[in-house]
């Protein structure tokens, strides 16, 4: 469907899914995908254009749906003839429509069955479903009960579903790629995992923070943003965890005034976004205003390398880890590790 060799798919993660991680991953032979909720417009453009340069393999871009200006960017997409569009968001159904019409594959992020099928009616290509273990925003349900309940609400508990289903939240190696299969999944989707290889831009020294950490290491916090955010437990977010709403909130309003002058966005811009997601009914007003903290705080983290003041989006599988391998290494191993696993079941 895509034109990729390998069923691996490295997922959008802001402030790490460059050009250089997307065209690695594209280049080993899996789906990369440019995260841009946290470029502008032109960022966007030339992130796009940069990917194209080192990388003639198909790739994605992962959008915000109910952003101002997505309509822009699908345009953009489609002039550049971006293969893949992924949404955190599902969206609506003239957007995937209009992507479908101009030859884009159409893959949205889902956290329950219901909306499988609602975004499979839509007309969407594949989705992808993450489970509780996975990094970033997470729901409750673990990826070992969500993964077969969307299978089987797509109709493939006995065969094929009726649209492919990438399986991501704690997948590493090719053990986890036959187990995903095994489940009736059509591929496996990583974030953490991508995160910690040479190819991703992240400093050295917050990766080698990421490789000491265990099992137990990550919380789920609804203080950093208003939403189930799975981070790496770190002093900040231990206070964030421990201090009042009313701090919190201020100190949301004033990174949200930071992310807006440092992307260009006007307050209106921010304040209609803010409107469409208060009627889909996805959040309330706290929750919007604390959603200007995600950015500038993983942006202390992940790219100014201040473990201190930022936040370190990271999922469970983080305490399996202990290299940095390419995007490359990565890929040839964990379909190495498959190839054996399934060549060993049949003992």
């Amino acid at each position: 469907m895509v034109g990729i060799k390998y069923p691996i798919v490295q997922t959008g993660m802001g402030w790490v899914s460059g050009p250089s991680l997307t065209a690695a991953t594209a280049n080993a032979g899996g789906l990369g995908i440019l995260a841009s909720a946290t470029m502008t417009y032109d960022e966007l453009e030339f992130a796009i254009k940069k990917t194209k340069s080192l990388t003639d393999k198909p790739f994605g871009v992962n959008l915000r749906a109910d952003a101002t200006d997505a309509e822009e960017r699908v345009d953009l997409m489609i002039r550049e003839g971006v293969k893949v569009a992924s949404f955190a968001l599902a969206p609506k159904k003239e957007l995937i429509a209009k992507l479908k019409d101009h030859g884009l594959v159409v893959i949205p992020s889902i956290g329950a069955a219901k909306h499988a099928v609602k975004v499979a009616s839509w007309g969407a290509d594949a989705v992808i479903v993450q489970g509780g273990e996975g990094g970033g925003h997470t729901g409750p349900v673990a990826t070992t009960l969500l993964l077969p309940s969307v299978i089987d609400a797509l109709g493939g508990q006995d065969g094929p579903t009726s649209i492919p289903v990438v399986a991501a939240g704690g997948f590493f190696d090719g053990r986890g790629l036959v187990a995903a299969l095994a489940y009736g999944a059509d591929g496996i989707a990583m974030g953490t995992r991508f995160l910690l290889t040479s190819d991703s831009a992240v400093p050295d020294s917050v990766k080698q923070e990421y490789l000491k950490r265990g099992l137990n290491d990550t919380v789920v916090s609804k203080k950093v943003d208003g939403m189930p955010h799975r981070v790496l437990r770190t002093e900040l977010v231990n206070a964030l965890e421990s201090g009042s709403k009313a701090k919190a909130l201020i100190a949301a309003a004033r990174n949200a005034n930071e992310f807006k002058q440092m992307t260009g966005m006007h307050w209106s811009t921010m304040l209609r976004d803010g409107a469409s997601m208060k009627k889909s009914g996805e959040r309330t007003w706290q929750q919007i205003i604390m959603a200007g903290n995600t950015p500038m705080l993983l942006k202390a983290g992940l790219v100014d390398g201040n473990t201190e003041a930022g936040v370190l989006a990271s999922g469970q599988v983080v305490g399996m880890i202990d290299d940095l391998p390419s995007c490359q290494e990565l890929i040839t191993t964990i379909m190495t590790q498959a190839h054996a696993r399934l060549a060993s079941l049949p003992r």
